[in-house]
This record gives structure tokens, sequence and C-alpha cells, in this order.
């Protein structure tokens, strides 16, 4: 077997909200003449239903306004797969924002007060039960013939105040998300530590050179480069049997556009929560989704709840 991760985020930009990590792991058997990527790419064309893929781009499947249904579909079709490795309760889709988070093992140690109704959420929240019954079955259908397991799917919800306090105890944006990344893509490779294991991952903002993260959050003394470009950072790790690589356009590679469209996924339950809970503070507050621009409005328009509140801006306000 080998064992492919594949990892993405949501919410590296705004103000509001979490930012949010996601990563996927997967068991492709050997068997078969045909390179991981190629497999895995099979699985996605198999189970196509109307001339949708369950998985790609998350910016494509998903524009603000236009509706969760395409995310949703492929997150939830993926939990559905019964695979006998996932975490919680499997072959069934997640019934509420609870169930997600276990699913998903998302410890919410760092409460927010908008939290428990994404944990009362009912879902699905958009799409409807008889095509996600069908794309479940044709998942399950594609991942059986190419011999692929759908192992995993995991994420890690930074809200604000930790997420400042990481930036005070002198990390920077990158370093967040890089070492939240790695350190979930080593939590899945140690799980599976007996296969060989490649790791994808879109290339984190500008960063060109992992090596030394790479070699902290895997434990591993010699980390190899074998490309640091424009477009993509390869390393080879010996002495823990991977090959990890950060990519322009990950997204094309199915584990990372899975991992992307959950942690999207994710984030927009969470916003739709926190703006659920701030309206109802202060009726006629319009939603945000929590971008610079808006923020900073959302931020001027809230004030007088969130004073309310006792809250420090700390906890609601994330910092760059």
């Amino acid at each position: 077997m080998t064992l492919v991760i594949g990892t993405d985020e949501a919410g590296y930009g705004p103000n509001l909200g979490p930012l949010v990590v996601a990563a996927t792991a997967w068991l492709v058997d050997d068997g078969a003449d045909e390179a991981p990527a190629i497999r895995l790419a099979r699985v996605n064309t198999i189970a196509t239903v109307d001339g949708s893929a369950p998985w790609g781009d998350s910016k494509r499947l998903y524009q603000s306004g236009h509706g969760l249904a395409g995310l949703e579909a492929g997150v939830l079709a993926a939990l559905a797969t019964g695979a006998p490795c996932m975490q919680g309760p499997a072959g069934s889709v997640p019934a509420d924002g609870a169930h997600l988070t276990e699913r998903l093992g998302i410890v919410a140690a760092d409460l927010v007060p908008e939290w428990p109704r994404f944990l009362a959420a009912r879902l699905p929240v958009a799409v409807a039960a008889e095509r996600l019954e069908r794309l479940s079955a044709a998942v399950a259908a594609a991942l059986a013939a190419t011999h692929v397991r759908l192992a995993a799917v995991r994420c890690r919800v930074i809200q604000p105040a930790a997420f400042n306090a990481l930036l005070a105890a002198g990390l920077n944006k990158s370093d967040i998300l890089s070492g939240t990344t790695l350190a979930l893509a080593a939590e899945l490779r140690a799980a599976w530590d007996g296969e060989v294991a490649e790791v994808w991952c879109d290339r984190h903002g500008g960063r060109k050179a992992y090596a030394a993260l790479v070699g902290h959050h895997f434990g591993a003394p010699l980390v190899r480069p074998l490309e640091e470009s424009a477009r993509v950072s390869r390393y080879e790790v010996p002495g823990a049997r991977l090959r990890i690589a950060f990519s322009v356009g990950g997204e094309e590679q199915v584990p990372v556009a899975l991992a992307s469209m959950t942690a999207k996924y994710v984030r927009e339950l969470a916003m739709t929560a926190f703006n659920a809970h701030w309206s109802g503070l202060q009726p006629g507050l319009a939603p945000s989704a929590g971008y610079p621009v808006d923020a900073r409005r959302w931020w001027h328009e809230a004030a007088a709840a969130v004073r309310a509140a006792g809250l420090d801006a700390d906890a609601i306000w994330r910092r760059s």
C-alpha cells in the first residue's frame, strides 16, 4: 500500500472566523501498474454523477451567496464511505455539526460564543438527500473498483484567540499555517507508519523553503530537497519513507481537493453560526464573510454588541 495525504486550508486571509486546516489520507493498493495520482484521479472520474465529479477546486464549487450544495455533497459523500479506519461512527452522513466534529476529529478547546450553533446545525444544509445518496454510492463503488480506501478526513479549527496567541508568541501567519498543516500530516502519517507515504500540500502563500519545517514535524534529521521552484517545492525524507510536495494549484490532485473542500465547508458552517449569533444579539447587523474590507465594516457596526458581550477584541478579531 501507498499512503497518500493531501492538505489544504480555508480562511487564511480573513480577520473574522477561524482558520481551518484539513487533511485527507488515502491507502492505494500497489498491485496495479498505475501511479497513485492517476489512480486517485480515476476514482473521481468513475464517481461522477450527473456530469459532476465529487471532488474539485473548492473555489469553483462554492462562491459566497451561491449555496453550499457543491461542497457539501463531496464532503458528506466522502464521510459516508464507511471505511473501517475512519474516525467516529462510519457508514452514514453526519446528522449535525456535533457529529461532523466527531468524524473530523475537531477538538473545540478554544470555544467561541457561536460554537453551540455550529454543533446544533442540522446536516445536510443544502444538498438534496436523493443526490447525496446517489453520490455516496458512486464514491463507494469507485473506491472499490480502483482498490483505494479513503482512510481519514481530519480538520484543525484555529479560532481568533488561539491564532492571536500564536502571533504573540512570535510566529507569523505563514508559520501558523505551515505548522498546523505539517503537524496534522505527521499525525496521519504516524497512524499508518508501516506504509510508504506521499504528502501533497497546496503551496503556503509565497513560502518556497520547507525543509526545516518538514524535519521538525516529522522528527527527521535528514530532509533532502529535490526541487524548490516557483511552482513546486519537493522533498524526500528517507528515514520516514516519505516524499512531500508543496505545489501551486495543488487542488488539481484529489486528496488536496477533498481537503480544500472540507476546510471550506467547515469554515462556511462556522461563519453561518457566527453571523446567526451576532445578528441575534444585534438585529439588522449584516452578515460578513470575514475578509478584511467587510470585516472592518462588521467590526464598526457590531461594536456595541461586542462590548455588551464583554469580549476582548482578540477573541473575535484575528490580527495579521
